[in-house]
């Protein structure tokens, strides 16, 4: 045999056991009954591989690591035992393991601080950060970074990808930043995206304050003080901010110009100004202090600030009036509003302690009026009536505040009269009730209207303006009010008029009052029967109580004057009729006999019935009508004969058709009930009488046979 090279590839995952597939032995050695032995150099130190003796086959025996070792060289011996002596045969097997993406990268902290200027510029190199990857392939160990920001907007910063440097990509500003939170991560390339790796890395930068910030005054830089204060009063507190840390955002306080006098001393620390010398607001009302805040920075940066303090004036004059006396007139009746006078004061004192507040201080009548209270100016501030008030006095006062000063001045003002009042009548409406039987110029009530003007303002004329239907007058002068002619309470009840009340200015002022005169009424009229005469029946029998008729009567007189009883006056001396005294109603007493009393009829005294109405007025009026009960008459009375027998003799001769006699009933009752039928109730059996039914005749109807019959018996009844 000569010796060979054979190269193959297999990757770093390749597992254990595992047959190199890539190894092929020429066909050749493999030749039936041959015999071969495989070894592997035994001065190879690697143990990674085995073969097969027999067969040949490469095995892998442990794993492989392409970081520890990523090249094999073996030297494998074949010994071929067939021939004699055995041939020998060497092939080296050049193998590399092909990397696999096993490993991350990472990097040597967990956790970065940076600390950075704010002022740096912009693409300043901040850090570099080295990730490792154990990976052997340039892909699978080739890192690129990225970069996170966890707490801001917009990142500031830049990463390189390639190199992990870090620069800022926006200038930077601590009083707006103090602090960054990133993430930055390394990932590999793997070709297969799935299979790339990283690793994370938390890095706060921490901005560094630089004195870029001068103070800046917050407290105002206006201020007042009264001239009286004493000396160290806190007059005002200066306040300025920095927002720079530590020395560089600590602020002093100090006066360059301004403050020559020394009135004014500043702590320079906490900014408080005081005064040093008394102020007098007299010699100087205003200061105008420059003063300026210094932070101890390096370079220390400052502002500076004008500080007016104003002096104010202390209420140490009082007010003064330049009249101790106005006098005006006024005209009553105007619209609230009307100018009255003009009062004025003066103040020595300057500012607020010179402005004055004019009033009117409270005493009678004084709401009546209003004051402005800036101008002095006093108007009305109601209607004025001279007729209520004349006069008034009133005090006005002007004061000041912060203490109260004031003075007062009197006011009298007199009201000028008007003819502003209408005459008026003690009340809006009277009502009187007078007799009708009152005399035609009886006064009924005399009217009194008061005006309270003077004058012919005062002076009072009445009159009337509603129709009185002729009964009334009234005296113009004195108000009285008399009847005209007769009154008549049943022609008009009631009266209701207007009574004017005139003042005799040109105005013409007046007032009104309603008048409403009840005529009383007087019994001067009697009851009147509906009718003079009236008819009426009843059934004979009736029971007692049973009503007849109702008869009305009118009395045009009113209350009891027209109240009406009725009673029967005469013809009920029997008592056979009941009246009843309210309503009129005639009823029965007793009960009625048609058979013994046909009628109460005028004629006979006993007989008719007179009724009377009276009313119940002092003295009573009364008035009658006269009333015919007829008795109607009911059937109550059976037919009587003028005899219970009667005997009649007769030849037996007598002619058929003779009259043999005639019988006679008689009826107590009237009419259809009085009249009678006769009829033959027995003994006639073999008909030899016929009886008239209507005049109860008898005539012979059949020859009488005296030896037959001898007597015949007739039973006749009547009905």
């Amino acid at each position: 045999f000569s010796q060979g090279f054979k190269h193959f590839v297999i990757p770093e995952n390749f597992k254990p056991a595992q047959v190199l597939s890539c190894l092929k032995w020429p066909e050749n050695h493999l030749a039936t009954n041959r015999k071969l032995h495989f070894s592997i150099a035994e001065d190879e130190d690697d143990v990674h591989f085995e073969i097969d003796s027999l067969t040949g086959d490469l095995f892998l025996s442990k794993e492989l690591d392409y970081e520890t070792a990523s090249h094999f060289l073996l030297q494998v011996f074949i010994k071929d035992y067939t021939n004699t002596p055995p041939q020998n045969n060497t092939v080296f097997l050049s193998i590399d393991v092909e990397d696999q993406n096993d490993h991350s990268p990472y990097f040597q902290d967990d956790f970065v601080v940076i600390g950075v200027e704010e002022n740096v510029p912009v693409g300043t190199l901040i850090y570099t950060f080295h990730a490792k990857d154990g990976d052997g392939s340039f892909l699978n160990s080739k890192i690129q970074y990225s970069l996170e920001v966890s707490n801001m907007a917009e990142n500031p910063f830049l990463i390189h990808p390639l190199y992990g440097t870090l620069t800022t990509a926006f200038p930077l500003d601590r009083e707006i930043t103090r602090s960054v939170i990133l993430t930055v991560s390394a990932t590999d390339q793997a070709i297969n995206m799935t299979d790339r790796r990283l690793d994370s890395l938390a890095v706060k930068i921490v901005v560094l304050d630089v004195n870029d910030n001068s103070p800046s005054f917050t407290s105002s830089p206006l201020s007042y003080v009264l001239e009286d204060v004493e000396v160290g009063f806190l007059v005002h507190g200066i306040t300025a901010k920095d927002p720079d840390e530590g020395r560089n955002g600590q602020v002093t306080y100090h006066i360059l110009s301004g403050n020559e006098k020394k009135a004014f001393a500043l702590d320079k620390i906490t900014g408080l100004l005081t005064t040093a010398q008394p102020l007098d607001r007299e010699i100087q009302e205003r200061y105008s202090l420059t003063v300026m805040a210094l932070d101890d920075g390096s370079p220390a940066l400052s502002a500076t600030q004008v500080l007016t303090i104003v002096v104010l004036d202390v209420n140490d004059e009082t007010p003064i009036f330049l009249k101790h006396l106005y006098e005006t007139a006024v005209r009553e009746n105007q619209d609230p509003g009307e100018f009255v006078i003009k009062v004025e004061a003066v103040d020595r004192d300057a500012g607020l302690n010179s402005f004055l507040q004019y009033e009117i201080l409270p005493g009678t009548g004084y709401e009546k009026f209003k004051m402005n209270s800036d101008s002095g100016e006093l108007v009305t501030a109601t209607s004025l009536d001279r007729e209520t008030q004349e006069v008034f006095t009133i005090k006005g006062n002007s004061v000041k505040y912060l203490p109260s000063r004031s003075s007062t001045a009197q006011l009298y003002l007199t009201i000028l009269d008007e003819n502003d009042h209408n005459p008026l009548f003690t009340k809006t409406q009277y009502q009187i009730s007078v007799r009708e039987d009152l005399e035609e110029g009886s006064t009924i009530l005399d009217l009194f209207a008061s005006d309270e003007d003077d004058g012919l303002n005062g002076a009072v004329m009445f009159s009337l303006i509603d129709d009185t239907f002729g009964a009334f007058a009234i005296d113009s002068v004195t108000g009285s009010i008399v009847t005209t002619k007769a009154l008549d309470r049943e022609a008009k009840s009631q009266y209701t008029f207007r009574v004017v009340a005139s003042d005799c200015s040109t105005h013409l002022p007046r007032s009104t009052t309603v008048m409403t005169v009840l005529i009383q009424d007087v019994n001067d009229n009697a009851p009147k029967f509906e009718q003079n005469y009236y008819r009426a029946s009843v059934w004979e029998g009736q029971s007692p109580k049973t009503d007849i008729m109702q008869v009305f009567a009118t009395d045009l007189d009113s209350g009891l004057n027209g109240e009406i009883e009725y009673s029967i006056f005469s013809g009920n001396e029997e008592a056979a009729f009941l009246i009843d005294p309210a309503r009129g109603i005639l009823t029965t007493n007793a009960v009625l006999d048609h058979e013994n009393t046909s009628s109460y009829r005028e004629m006979a005294a006993s007989h008719h019935l007179v009724l009377l109405a009276s009313d119940r007025g002092t003295p009573s009026l009364n008035s009658t009508a006269t009333v015919l009960i007829t008795v109607l008459d009911a059937n109550d009375n059976p037919p009587v004969f003028s005899s219970p027998e009667y005997h009649v003799h007769v030849k037996e001769s007598i002619p058929v058709g003779s009259h043999i006699t005639e019988v006679s009933a008689h009826d107590c009752d009237a009419g259809t009930n009085a009249e009678i039928t006769y009829a033959i109730i027995s003994g006639n059996e073999r008909g030899h009488f016929r009886l008239d039914r209507k005049t109860g005749s008898v005539n012979l109807m059949k020859v009488l046979d005296y030896e037959n019959t001898m007597k015949f018996t007739l039973i006749i009844q009547a009905t």
